[in-house]
């Protein structure tokens, strides 16, 4: 027995790069604040994969699929042998270990490309955007969770896998796979370092991390309304930066609404809340419109052409879908989806003085003007005061 080289450098850095871009996936997926990190993320994973299944035939001899190319059966014979304490020990890959790899590979496929027809779907954003309905995607994004949760009970299944062969080899497997050594019999082959490749991976992965956020995610940003909310100790900027699409605007239906309070789009409400408003104009919560004829046609055709059941953002899908089809409301914050988002905004929320009502949707939501209300342009701000007294604390 020797020391030899078994794991060359690109294949150590796939793995533990899978397994640290895995687990901060994971660790930033259920805040929105944190989507361009998590997206990111998904991505790389992605690129991981694509990497290693390159190198699965280019790589060193214990690297390449052929040394480790085991059946079910193979993979279930030794995890018999586990349990009664008789596995062989394998120098690189065992048959149950083999497996998991092959697993957690087509998983990562799975749940990459279903968190790209999710962002494109449920978010409208990257390559994906508009290839499907708010309802088409719901069960896609479903799908996407579930198997980022399967992929998880793999990884703690193949962690534990480690630990016990570990033990009974009496090695430290995760240590040979962060320094490549292993003991060996004479003869075995060995892993040429393979620095240059390496390199390279660890370059395009820097490149990558560079464009995506000094480009990809700036090049989305309303600068303007990103830094509304930074004013007066507003409280900090999200990290996601993500911004709706543009959606159809009318000079008349602004200039007219905008001249008495903030701008509703029309996607708020369905088609038949915005005719019983207009066609009530002359008692609008206490107010006579006065609009003309013509003033009103246009108006009108801008919102129900709009409205939520044309589903142009998610916030319009769902605030259709939770609306009884026998109810008209005429107030926003009276649609069940509304209120059920904002039940649990705390009262001194409310009373903020950069808040003050419940009609002030731009206080929290950077893109409220253009009518997207994308999750990640969102963020309640902090009254001065208390951003006053968090700054003076800060060390």
């Amino acid at each position: 027995m020797q020391r030899t080289l078994i794991w060359d450098l690109p294949t150590r850095l796939f793995h533990w790069t899978l397994a640290s871009s895995f687990a901060l996936a994971w660790l930033t997926s259920d805040g929105d604040r944190w989507r361009s990190i998590h997206v990111f993320l998904g991505y790389l994973i992605l690129g991981l994969v694509v990497f290693r299944l390159v190198w699965g035939f280019a790589g060193s001899h214990f690297s390449r699929f052929a040394s480790f190319w085991f059946g079910p059966s193979e993979a279930l014979a030794y995890l018999k042998q586990v349990a009664a304490r008789k596995a062989p020990r394998h120098v690189g890959h065992n048959p149950t270990g083999s497996l998991a790899i092959y697993i957690l590979l087509a998983m990562a496929v799975g749940v990459g490309l279903t968190g790209i027809l999710t962002l494109g779907g449920d978010e409208q954003q990257g390559v994906a955007a508009g290839w499907f309905s708010f309802a088409q995607i719901k069960w896609l994004k479903e799908l996407h969770e579930i198997g980022a949760n399967l992929m998880l009970v793999v990884v703690f299944g193949h962690i534990t896998g480690v630990v016990v062969e570990s033990v009974m080899h009496k090695e430290n497997l995760a240590r040979s796979m962060v320094t490549g050594f292993k003991m060996a019999e004479a003869g075995t082959p060995r892993a040429k370092p393979r620095v240059w490749v390496a390199a390279l991976m660890a370059l395009a992965m820097l490149g990558f991390g560079g464009w995506w956020f000094a480009y990809a995610i700036d090049r989305q940003v309303d600068n303007q309304a990103w830094h509304i909310n930074l004013e007066d100790g507003a409280g900090e900027s999200p990290h996601v930066k993500f911004v709706g699409k543009s959606l159809p605007d009318n000079h008349t239906w602004r200039d007219e609404c905008g001249s008495c309070h903030a701008v509703f789009y029309p996607a708020l409400l369905p088609s038949r809340s915005w005719q019983r408003i207009m066609a009530e104009q002359g008692q609008h919560f206490g107010t006579d419109l006065g609009l003309d004829a013509a003033t009103t046609a246009e108006v009108l055709k801008f919102m129900v052409d709009n409205a939520a059941e044309k589903h142009a953002v998610e916030a319009a899908y769902k605030i259709e879908q939770s609306i009884p089809a026998t109810a008209t409301p005429l107030r926003i914050t009276e649609t069940p989806y509304w209120m059920e988002k904002h039940r649990e905004i705390a009262a001194t929320d409310w009373a903020n003085p950069l808040v003050m009502s419940k009609t002030n949707c731009a206080a929290c939501h950077a893109d409220a003007d253009d009518g997207t209300f994308e999750d990640g342009a969102m963020h309640i701000p902090k009254a001065p005061a208390a951003a006053a007294s968090a700054a003076a604390t800060t060390p």
